[in-house]
């Protein structure tokens, strides 16, 4: 039964809500332990809420989940959590996450209950609107770096918002290719409505220039007066080319490898993106942080 609660809420996905920690970095805040754990009661809220979330979303495609190969797996669609015993984990959660916030700025709930609301309506409506699937789970990208600027109370550069929207609709463009490609191949009933709205080749098109939009938005943010003046140096810009090949392996897993339809998995699981998110991370913090 634990192991079932686990797969339940969905813990491999609370990388997601590492970008709560991205205006900590960008603000030189970062070794500051009092910003970091105000920092880090944000992520806790938002892994709790997003559990939350996953909880409800697994409820509302129980009948959709049983006719896919790999989510009929899931705890409640499976039936080894029953849907009472998957609300009530739910309202636990709801609890402590509530517990938490009580630490944390009112502004920051605010968002917090917005990035609720918002994913709410994703599993019950918005998912099924072509665009408007996609641009829900891009709010929830951006509701997740503004919080965690609200949250210690920093500024964050309009480029870099700009960069988490595009990073977030190109990764939930690539999901909807990789569906696609498995209700194209005859290996799976189709699991979502709104596929019946988008094609492969759209799909590609809105990839590309959502892949586009990310490494134009990061590379004028790394060249941006306003960073260079923060920063203190103009080397952020030797960055770019970390999240240009991550962006363009990612690509190729998708679409060479047919990867892409368990976003987490694939960055967790693949050596290469892996070894590009830690150097990048490693540069990043050498840069901004050290003597360069």
């Amino acid at each position: 039964m634990f192991n079932q609660v686990l797969k339940l809420i969905r813990i491999p996905q609370w990388i997601k809500n590492l970008f709560v920690f991205v205006p900590l970095v960008f603000s030189l805040n970062l070794f500051r332990a009092d910003y970091l754990l105000t920092s880090l009661i944000g992520f806790v809220a938002f892994c709790l809420t997003s559990s939350i979330v996953y909880i409800i979303n697994d409820i509302a495609d129980v009948e959709a989940d049983r006719a896919h190969p790999k989510k009929k797996n899931r705890p409640i669609a499976s039936g080894k959590i029953s849907v009472k015993q998957g609300l009530f984990i739910a309202l636990i959660f709801g609890i402590a996450a509530s517990v938490v916030c009580l630490f944390a700025d009112l502004n920051f709930v605010l968002l917090l209950i917005l990035f609720f609301l918002i994913n709410v309506l994703y599993s019950m409506k918005l998912k099924h609107i072509v665009l408007l699937d996609i641009f829900s789970i891009a709010a929830g990208f951006l509701i997740r770096v503004l919080a965690g600027a609200v949250i210690i109370n920093v500024a964050i550069s309009s480029w870099l918002i700009l960069t988490t929207m595009f990073i977030s609709l190109f990764l939930a463009v690539m999901k909807r290719h990789s569906e696609l490609e498995v209700v194209a191949e005859g290996t799976s009933a189709e699991t979502r409505k709104v596929l019946a709205f988008y094609s492969l080749n759209f799909a590609d098109q809105v990839a590309t220039v959502a892949a586009a939009g990310v490494i134009i938005c990061y590379a004028l943010y790394t060249v941006a007066e306003r960073t260079i003046t923060v920063f203190g140096t103009e080397n952020l810009i030797y960055t770019t080319p970390f999240v240009v090949f991550g962006i363009f392996r990612y690509m190729f897993l998708v679409y060479m490898n047919k990867q892409g339809e368990n976003t987490t998995h694939l960055l967790i699981s693949d050596i290469q993106m892996i070894i590009t998110v830690i150097l990048y991370a490693g540069v990043t913090l050498l840069i901004i942080y050290g003597p360069f």
